[in-house]
Parts: structure tokens; sequence; C-alpha cells
């Protein structure tokens, strides 16, 4: 706590040397052709949990700062970011062992006080190599990505390197570990192992097509070491005032290294939709699937949270498999004065693949406002139970700010 009140006082000193001719955001000129490009972002959070399960509901505020810069001289860059993270609240368990508070429902936020990214890199025009702790979002985050949505950030101590030619596009990952959510307190925070992220696409007229192979081998983190070899295609068709759009992708996944479960599973994904005038409609399906039960297709490396209900009963892909059937509808409008409003209603049905097992239903509301560097958030969860995990309702007020 008293890290996180020191960061936000420095920064708030600091910020105040800062030219009156910049504004937030607006890289700093030091010399010629070195610029200083400040970070900053906070983002509070209340987040509530209640299960239907013999434990007190969790009633989370939480606070989160990245703070940091960018120093770029010509082609070469200097970023180092810190991240705090602290608990307003005491009264959800945070997932540290030892906490004393497992009579709470869990929210996966803990206090955190971490060196979240320090990264080099090289760029000339479409192509890049970066080195260091950083940032890795891959495609839509479904198989490598920050998981953004929790306070404390997935980063990569990793060499990457991107290039493009015409409208082919590569781009390549060597990570020797992976800094998790968890925080620097907890024995789940790093993971070390050798993980290789391929991924390369071909643009098209109307779309995108994207062939991608995520090869992880854990040192400790056995049951998550698995080769993934997939690909993926996208599509946006104009027709009159609306978009159409279509997603596919195809993978297989097998076990490798020392996980102590042999298994190959498949993966598949399809979606339709359509937007018009700020309005959005899409539906589809989800399947993980399973090896007759022994073991199932798993991402544990995604932003997880965006995919298969915000309710996070399947963090982690039953053996059984799942198959997510899934809705959604939304709206964007711009309010004259205020910003820009995004409301989201998205409904679930979840099924095993193997077994043909029900395993519940979830419905999630989100209503965002954004307005120039801020942004405010609420949002819903509540999913019902099929003979599998509890009844669960998740609540989430937040706002944030980024420079």
């Amino acid at each position: 706590m008293r890290a996180f009140a020191y960061c936000l006082f420095a920064l708030s000193a600091s910020a105040t040397s800062v030219p009156a001719l910049a504004t937030p955001g607006d890289p700093i000129t030091l010399a010629e052709g070195v610029t200083l490009d400040p970070i900053l972002a906070l983002k509070v959070r209340r987040e509530t949990v209640d299960e239907d399960k013999p434990i007190e509901p969790a009633n989370a505020l939480t606070a989160r700062l990245h703070a940091g810069f960018e120093i770029a001289s010509g082609a070469v860059s200097l970023l180092i970011e810190g991240e705090a993270t602290t608990e307003l609240t005491d009264n959800f368990n945070n997932t540290i062992p030892g906490n004393g508070r497992t009579r709470f429902s869990v929210v996966a936020d803990p206090e955190n006080l971490e060196l979240n990214r320090a990264q080099i890199a090289w760029r000339d025009g479409a192509s890049s190599v970066t080195l260091g702790r950083q940032r890795i979002i891959l495609d839509d985050a479904r198989f490598v990505g920050n998981v953004v949505w929790r306070q404390n950030e997935q980063t990569f101590d990793a060499v990457r390197g991107q290039t493009a030619l015409g409208p082919v596009r590569v781009d390549a990952t060597y990570a020797s570990a992976v800094q998790t959510v968890f925080g620097a307190d907890s024995p789940n925070f790093r993971y070390d192992g050798d993980l290789v992220f391929l991924n390369a696409g071909v643009k098209l007229a109307r779309g995108e097509i994207t062939g991608f192979a995520y090869l992880l081998d854990f040192d400790a983190r056995l049951n998550a070491s698995s080769n993934t070899f997939g690909a993926k295609a996208a599509f946006k068709l104009p027709v009159g005032p609306a978009t159409l759009t279509a997603r596919a992708t195809l993978a297989t996944q097998s076990d490798t290294g020392g996980n102590p479960v042999a298994y190959t599973a498949h993966y598949l994904q399809g979606e339709l939709g359509a937007t018009w005038a700020g309005f959005s409609l899409g539906a589809g399906v989800e399947q993980l699937g399973s090896d007759g039960g022994r073991g199932a297709f798993q991402t544990p490396l995604a932003t997880l949270f965006a995919f298969n209900g915000w309710a996070d009963l399947f963090l982690r892909t039953p053996d059984a498999g799942l198959t997510d059937t899934f809705a959604r509808a939304g709206k964007k409008f711009a309010v004259k004065g205020l910003g820009t409003v995004d409301l989201l209603a998205v409904y679930h049905r979840f099924d095993s693949d193997f077994g043909s097992r029900h395993y519940g239903d979830e419905i999630d509301l989100s209503a965002g406002l954004a307005v120039g560097r801020a942004s405010f958030l609420a949002r819903f969860a509540s999913y019902r139970a099929d003979g599998f995990a509890a009844d669960t309702r998740k609540f989430w007020l937040q706002t944030e700010i980024a420079f």
C-alpha cells in the first residue's frame, strides 16, 4: 500500500514538470531525434461475486497503476513500466496461499508490485524485433494474450520478431517465462519453459487467413505443456448500409514435454455477424474438444475472460471438453457533449464435447462509456448451473484513465 501511494505521489510530482505545450500522451522531445513518451494508467474496480456455495460473497475494491516511460531514438526504443496493484478491501479471496480469506469467493486481483515491462525494440517500417519483458497479444488473444481484464497483467520474457511483405505478415516469438496475473507473492506467479509462438497471415480483399503454431513446454506447469497447430479465417462483406462478418478457426492440440496426460483434442470455432448504424448481432459456436474424457483442449496463455462467459467458470476446459453456443447483440452510439456509449448482451449455452452433458447457461450484460482518455464500465454475469459448478453472479463497476 505504501509503495502504491508513493508511486502516485511521484507521478503526480513529475507530471507538473511537463512543458505547458505538451498534452497528455504526446511524446516529449528531449533532443533532435530523441523523444520521451510517459506511461500512466490508473484503473479502479469494484467486483462482487455471489456463488451458491457455503462461502461468503466477495466484495473487492482494487486499484491498479501502470507507470513508466518509453525513450525512442531513430529505430531503437527502450520501454520500462512498473505495475502496482493495491487492495482497498480485504473481504475477498485474492488466491494467495495462507491469506486467511478462503471463506470468501475468489477475486484474482492480489496486491502486487512488479516490473511489468522492460524491453528494447528495433523497428524499421513493417519489421520489428522486441527483446525483454513484454506484452504479447496474438490475433484476438484466444490462444496468447495479456489477460487484460485482471488488474495484474500477464507478460512474457521473450524475443519477438515481426515483419510483412506485401499482404503477407509473419510473427515469431520465443519466450522463456510468463508472469501471470496472480502477483509476485503467489507460487503461481511465474512459469519458466520453452514457449514458441508462430503466427503468419495473408491479407485478402475482404479478410485474412492466418496459420499458427503454439508450442508450450513448461518446466513445472506440466499439465499445460502442449503443441497446438491451426488456421483461422475472417471475412467482411459490405451489403448496402450493413457489413456482414464471418470467422472460423480449426486447430488440433496434443500433449508434449512432461505432461502427465496423453491426449489429442480438436478446436472448432465459427461465427456469423452483422453490423449497421452502430448495431451489431452475432451468433456462433466454439468447441474445445475432448479425447474421450481423458483430456481436453486447453488455452493456458489466453485472455480467457473474453471467451466462454464472464463468470469465469471455464478457465480450465473440463476433461469432457466444452461446447459454447452463443449469441450476442450490441449497440454503440455517441451522446453529444458526453462521449461514446457501448452496450452489449451475450447469451451462452454450455455443453460437453464428450458424454452429452449440459453444464449450464449464462447471460452477460455490459454498459460502457468512453470520455476522452477516461472510460467507465458496468458489467454483470449470471451463470445458472446444471450439475456443473454452482450458480454464480458477478458484478463490476470500473473506471480507468490512461495517458
